[in-house]
This record gives C-alpha cells, structure tokens and sequence, in this order.
C-alpha cells in the first residue's frame, strides 16, 4: 500500500550537515498519518530519530535534540531530515518509515550516513 523511497545518505566530515529525503507512494485508499526516521548503526539495534504525524506533531531522539529537523510536506507525501553538527556516533543506516490510520508500518529500503571524525 506505500512504498517509501528514502535519498541523502552520503560520508560527511563531523560538523558537517545533511538532509536525507523519503517520498512515498501510496495507494489511494492509504491514509497516511505519521512518518519518520529510523536508524540502525553498525551491530546495534534500530532506534527511533524523529518522527512526524501529518499535523505537524514531532518527536526527537534525546541524541539528536537540537542537531536535527524533521519536516513533511503532505502534498508531496515526502518526509525530510535536516541533520546538523553532526558527529560519528551518527554514522548509521537511516531508514525512513510511515504509518497509516490503520496503524500498519510502512519502511524503506534505508539510506547510508558515515560520519568521519
């Protein structure tokens, strides 16, 4: 029912900054009410970035309070990360996610961030 296909992911210098991107496409019947951003870093499991519902009601890892910025344009059913100052303990796969009103998570396929030092 949605397909998300993120973008962005790059090796970045600390400091530097990035926004990743995830479009989804939907059926028409899929309603569409929160997306986000998940990461994986390497032999840890999954954690929670940032998160968005469709009227604008965000949620922050404490890890990245300050340095990210998540933002959904509803017209485009296109999610954005704006990440900033950002440091190796960041270096991770970053996987965006949606959910409908029937609760079903959605995820893509996940986009690289490595952060040197």
């Amino acid at each position: 029912q949605v397909h998300l296909v993120e973008s962005g992911g790059a090796l970045v210098q600390a400091g530097g900054s990035l926004r990743l991107s995830c479009v989804a496409s939907r059926s028409a019947s899929a309603k569409i009410t929160v997306m986000g951003w998940f990461r994986q870093p390497p032999g840890k499991q999954r954690e929670m970035v940032a998160t968005t519902t469709t009227n604008a009601y965000t949620d922050y890892a404490d890890s990245v309070k300050g340095r990210f910025t998540i933002s959904m344009d509803n017209a485009k059913d296109t999610v954005y990360l704006q990440m900033d100052s950002l440091k190796p303990g960041d270096t991770a796969v970053y996987l965006c996610y949606a959910s409908t009103s029937t609760g079903f998570p959605f995820w893509g396929q996940g986009t690289q961030v490595t952060v040197s030092s």
